[in-house]
C-alpha cells in the first residue's frame, strides 16, 4: 500500500450537541480520574462491512448517526463537555455547559479496496490507520473561569464507497474508563439500530443508565488532592497528544482460540494445581509475556538477564470497592496491579510457567482478596512513576468488554483496532473477545516489523508444540 496515493475527503464537519439540553453539569475528579489527567487520548476504530453509495451515506446514514448521537449524549452530558483545568492550584473538574457539543466528522476514503487489507489479522502498516482516527480539538483558555478547557470526545465516520464504514472514536481518558466508554458506544449504536429512539427507558428500569454521583467513590485520605498536588509538583505537561505518524510500526492481530487457551491452562494446572488464579486472562498474559521476551534478541533488543521488567494491567474496581460502586457508574474506577520479574526468567524455558504463577498469584492475592486492591491507592503515583523508562508491558482493553457487540445495525464489526497502543513507549497489547471464535481472544500488537515477525513465529510455533 502506498500512502501517498490515498485521499480522505471531508463531507461534513460540525458539532453534535445533546438533544435534551441542560444548563450545566459539573463533576469533580476523583482520585481514579486524576491518575489519567495527563495520559494520551484513547483511540478506537470499528470497521463495518456495509456496502452503500455516497448518496445513501450522506442522505440517510449521516443524519441517522448525528440524530442518534444527539439523543444518546442527552444521557452522557460529560462527553459533550470539557475538562476544566485551573491555571492556579484549584482542583480540575469535568464541566458541561449549555451549547457544548462533540466534534464529529464525516468523510469519504478514496481506496475502497483497502478495506480488506485493513481488517485482516496479518501485519499491516500502523500509519495506515491514523487517517481514520479523529483528533480531539485543541484546548482553549477560558478567561472567565481562569481554566484551560480540554474537549473530551471526538468522532470520525469514514465511508469506503460500496464496501464499508469505519467509525473512529477518540476520548480523553479522564472522561471515563473502558467500561464507561464502551457502554456509551453500545448505547449510541443501539439507538441507531432502533431508528433513533433508543431504549433508555429499559436502561432506566434496569438501573443501567450512566450513574454520575461521585460520592460513591470513598476517599477518606483525600487521595484526589494528593494526586493533584503530586502531578502539579512534578510539572507534568499538558495532555499528551495521540499517537503520531510515522510510527515505524506494524499492527498484527494474534488469535488464541478456546482450544489454545484450554491447552495453556492444562499445562499450568499440571505445574501449579489449585495454587493460583487460573483463567483465560492469566494464561494469555503469561503466554504473551514469555513469547515477547523469547524474541527480544531476534527483534534487535539488547537486554541483560538481570534486568527487571514489569507487566501491568488495570482492574475494574466497581465491584471490589467497599462498599461496591454501581456497575453503571460513569467515570474512571480502575485500580492498577503490576507483576515483576527478570528478563532472564521470562525468556527461559520455563518463562511461561513463571509468568503464569506471577500473574495468577497477583490476581489471587491482590485483585480478588477483599480489601487488598485499593489498599495502596495513596501511593499509586509515587509507586508507579519510577517505572517510566523501564521495561514495562501493558494491556489495553479486557475480554469482559464485548467491543464486537457495538452494532449500529450493520452487524458485528469486521474488525476492531485499538490504535492508541501505537503511541505507547513500551509494548502494550489490546485484548478483546474474538470476533470469530467462541471463547477465543484477540491480541493486537503494534511494534516494529522485525519484532512482530519474530513474535509471530514463536507465538504460533509454541501453540502447535
Amino acid at each position: 500500500m502506498t500512502a501517498t496515493t490515498k485521499t480522505l475527503s471531508v463531507l461534513h464537519r460540525g458539532g453534535v450537541a445533546p438533544a435534551s439540553d441542560a444548563a450545566e453539569q459539573r463533576l469533580p475528579l476523583t482520585y481514579f480520574d486524576m491518575f489519567w489527567l495527563y495520559f494520551h487520548p484513547i483511540e478506537r476504530l470499528f470497521f463495518y462491512k456495509h456496502p452503500c453509495s455516497v448518496a445513501d451515506f450522506t442522505d440517510n446514514i449521516v443524519p441517522q448517526l448525528r440524530n442518534s448521537l444527539s439523543q444518546t449524549l442527552s444521557h452522557y452530558l460529560p462527553l459533550a463537555g470539557n475538562l476544566f483545568r485551573p491555571l492556579d492550584s484549584s482542583m480540575p473538574e469535568l464541566r458541561y455547559s449549555s451549547g457544548d457539543s462533540v466534534a464529529v466528522t464525516f468523510a469519504e476514503y478514496s481506496e475502497a479496496a483497502d478495506f480488506e487489507y485493513l481488517t485482516g489479522n496479518q501485519a499491516r502498516e500502523a500509519d495506515e490507520f491514523h487517517l481514520f482516527v479523529p483528533q480531539l480539538p485543541e484546548s482553549t483558555t477560558d478567561s472567565e473561569s481562569g481554566c484551560q478547557k480540554f474537549p473530551l470526545l471526538a468522532i470520525k465516520v469514514t465511508l469506503f464507497p460500496a464496501t464499508g464504514i469505519v467509525i473512529g472514536v477518540t476520548n480523553h481518558h479522564v472522561a471515563g474508563d473502558a467500561s464507561s466508554i464502551v457502554g456509551f458506544l453500545k448505547a449510541w449504536s443501539s439507538t441507531v439500530k432502533l431508528g433513533g429512539e433508543g431504549d433508555f427507558e429499559q436502561l432506566a428500569r434496569n438501573n443501567a443508565l450512566p450513574f454520575y454521583d461521585r460520592s460513591v467513590i470513598r476517599d477518606p485520605t483525600a487521595r484526589a488532592e494528593i494526586y493533584w498536588n503530586q502531578m502539579r509538583s512534578i510539572k507534568l505537561g499538558e495532555s499528551q497528544p495521540g499517537s503520531i505518524t510515522p510510527t515505524n510500526k506494524v499492527r498484527e492481530t494474534f488469535i488464541l482460540q478456546k482450544t489454545d487457551i484450554e491447552k495453556l491452562k492444562k499445562m499450568v494446572m499440571e505445574r501449579e494445581p489449585d495454587s493460583i488464579h487460573l483463567s483465560s486472562f492469566t494464561v494469555t498474559l503469561a503466554y504473551f509475556w514469555s513469547c515477547i521476551d523469547r524474541t527480544a534478541a531476534e527483534a534487535g533488543e539488547e537486554i541483560g538477564d538481570e534486568e527487571l521488567e514489569y507487566f501491568g494491567f488495570a482492574v475494574d474496581a466497581r465491584g471490589r470497592a467497599d462498599p461496591p460502586v454501581p456497575a453503571a457508574y460513569f467515570g474512571n474506577c480502575v485500580a492498577f496491579v503490576v507483576a515483576e520479574s527478570r528478563h532472564g526468567v521470562m525468556r527461559g524455558e520455563d518463562g511461561f510457567f513463571a509468568a503464569a504463577k506471577l500473574v495468577g498469584e497477583l490476581i489471587r492475592d491482590k485483585v480478588n482478596k477483599k480489601g487488598e486492591l485499593l489498599s495502596d491507592a495513596d501511593e499509586w503515583l509515587t509507586k508507579y512513576a519510577p517505572l517510566l523508562g523501564r521495561r514495562v508491558f501493558g494491556v489495553a482493553g479486557s475480554p469482559k468488554f464485548d467491543v464486537y457487540g457495538v452494532d449500529f445495525g450493520w452487524g458485528k464489526a469486521a474488525k476492531y483496532e485499538a490504535v492508541s497502543i501505537d503511541g505507547d513507549p513500551n509494548v502494550s497489547i489490546s485484548l478483546c473477545k474474538s470476533r470469530e471464535f467462541e471463547g477465543g481472544l484477540e491480541l493486537g500488537v503494534s511494534m516494529p516489523k522485525r519484532a512482530v515477525e519474530a513474535l509471530a513465529a514463536v507465538f504460533y510455533h509454541g501453540l502447535k508444540a
